[in-house]
């Protein structure tokens, strides 16, 4: 309680912003690049507990972010959007496993693959 913002680490700041979007009992949380920022070990506790907070609370969440594969294990259902219009939306695996537009496979090649692989493939 005595520390300043800047003094709590990365992961910590987002678990204290999660812990306050709780505060109100919300169905659903905007989560807005919400682990970019982050080292991967730690996007993937934040991913881990935003899971298990769905399951356990009920929440649903509208993740947005540039890496795909951040949110394989978290989504249900991906859209993609280019230019502000949804150019793509598909169910997460068939995503990943069958991407229908340029845009698509252009996030999913920027994305080091070896980090995320893993974290995806324990969803299934």
């Amino acid at each position: 309680m005595d520390r300043f913002p800047h003094q709590f680490s990365g992961g910590q700041r987002q678990r204290i912003a999660i812990t306050r979007a709780l505060a109100c009992d919300p169905e659903l949380i905007i989560c807005d690049e919400a682990v970019s920022a982050l080292d991967v070990s730690i996007q993937m506790q934040v991913i881990d507990l935003l899971a298990d907070l769905r399951e356990r609370l009920g929440l649903s969440y509208i993740f947005i972010t540039h890496d795909l594969p951040i949110v394989r294990k978290l989504a249900d259902r991906i859209l993609v959007m280019k230019s502000g219009l949804v150019v793509e939306e598909q169910g997460t695996e068939m995503l990943f496993q069958n991407p229908q537009e340029d845009c698509t496979r252009t996030l999913l090649g920027a994305s080091p693959k070896s980090k995320w692989e893993v974290a995806g493939k324990d969803r299934q």
